[in-house]
C-alpha cells in the first residue's frame, strides 16, 4: 500500500490543497484548519451551516493567509492582539482575532455576520479522553489531528451509490469525489474497508494510532464545486455502512511523534 494523496485546510471547513508532502505535527498536519470563522456568539461556523465557505480558497503565506473565493476581491488576513475565546468544544480554547477587513469578507461570503480567528497556540484543545490519551492534542479539526480514507473503499461506495439510483429508477449519478470527505491522508492499494481494523499503522517514518472510524455528516453531501446538497452519500452509507445510529467512512488517526510524509511514501499496518 502506498500514501496516494495529501490534503490540508488553512481554514477549517473551506476548500483544501492537495500536497505532495506534509509535516506532520503531535495535533495535525502543518498549518492545518488552524483558522475558523466564528459567528456573533463565538460558535464555530462550518460549511454546514453555510455551504459557501467551501468556495472560499484560503492560501497560506508564511504566518498569514490569503482569502479567495469567486467574484470577491482576494484579502490578505492580518491578525490583531484581540482574543477570543471558543467553548463549543470540551476544553475552552483561546484564539486570536482577524481584524474586521476578514470579518467583513467572511461575512460577506456566507451571508451572515461572522469573524475570522486563528489558533496561535495548538496545544490547548485535547481529544476525546474515550479515544486518546492524555497527552493527545488537535488543532480546529471536528475531533482529531488526521484522518485517513482509502481510494477501494471510495470505488466500492461509489459502486454502491451506482446500485442505489438503480434500485430507485434513478439515473446513473457521476462517482463522487474524495474531496467530499475531508481526508487528510488517502491510502491506495488496501482492500475495500480494510481500514476499519487498523489499530496502527505507519506511513513513511511518522505512525499512527487509528483511534476511530469516522461517523459522517451532512456536510458530504455537499458538492464541493457547486456547493449543492443532495442525498449521497449518506443514503447509501445508511444502506451499507449504518451502525449505532451512525454512517461510517475513513479512520481518525492520532500520531505517535512528528516527521514528513510525502506521495508514494509506503502504508504498514502494525
Amino acid at each position: 500500500m502506498e500514501l496516494a494523496n495529501i490534503y490540508f485546510y488553512p481554514v477549517k471547513s473551506t476548500s483544501g490543497h492537495e500536497l505532495p508532502s506534509a509535516e506532520v505535527e503531535p495535533w495535525g498536519l502543518a498549518g492545518d484548519r488552524r483558522y475558523v470563522v466564528i459567528d456573533e456568539a463565538g460558535r464555530p461556523l462550518t460549511a454546514r451551516d453555510s455551504p459557501a465557505m467551501l468556495s472560499c480558497v484560503p492560501r497560506p503565506d508564511g504566518d498569514t493567509i490569503t482569502l479567495t473565493a469567486p467574484g470577491a476581491a482576494p484579502l490578505r488576513v492580518t491578525p490583531t492582539a484581540a482574543k477570543v475565546t471558543i467553548g463549543a468544544w470540551r476544553a475552552p480554547v483561546e484564539l486570536t482575532d482577524c481584524g474586521d477587513d476578514a470579518a467583513a469578507w467572511v461575512s460577506a461570503l456566507i451571508g451572515r455576520p461572522g469573524r475570522l480567528a486563528r489558533l496561535d497556540d495548538p496545544t490547548q484543545r485535547p481529544v476525546n479522553p474515550a479515544y486518546g490519551r492524555p497527552e493527545d492534542r488537535v488543532s480546529l479539526a471536528d475531533a482529531y489531528p488526521l484522518l485517513l480514507t482509502t481510494t477501494a473503499s471510495l470505488e466500492q461506495l461509489n459502486t454502491w451509490v451506482t446500485g442505489t439510483a438503480a434500485d430507485l429508477g434513478e439515473p446513473e449519478p457521476a462517482p463522487l469525489s474524495m474531496r467530499r470527505f475531508r481526508p487528510s491522508v488517502v491510502v491506495e492499494g488496501a482492500e475495500p474497508f480494510a481500514e476499519d481494523g487498523w489499530k496502527r499503522i505507519r506511513i513513511g517514518e511518522v505512525e499512527f494510532r487509528g483511534v476511530k472510524l469516522c461517523d459522517r455528516c451532512v456536510l458530504t453531501t455537499v458538492d464541493p464545486d457547486t456547493w449543492t446538497k443532495g442525498k449521497e452519500p449518506i443514503r447509501t452509507l445508511a444502506r451499507h455502512r449504518k451502525w449505532d445510529g451512525k454512517t461510517w467512512f475513513g479512520l481518525n488517526l492520532i500520531p505517535d511523534g512528528a516527521g514528513t510524509i510525502r506521495r508514494g511514501d509506503p502504508v504498514t499496518v502494525l
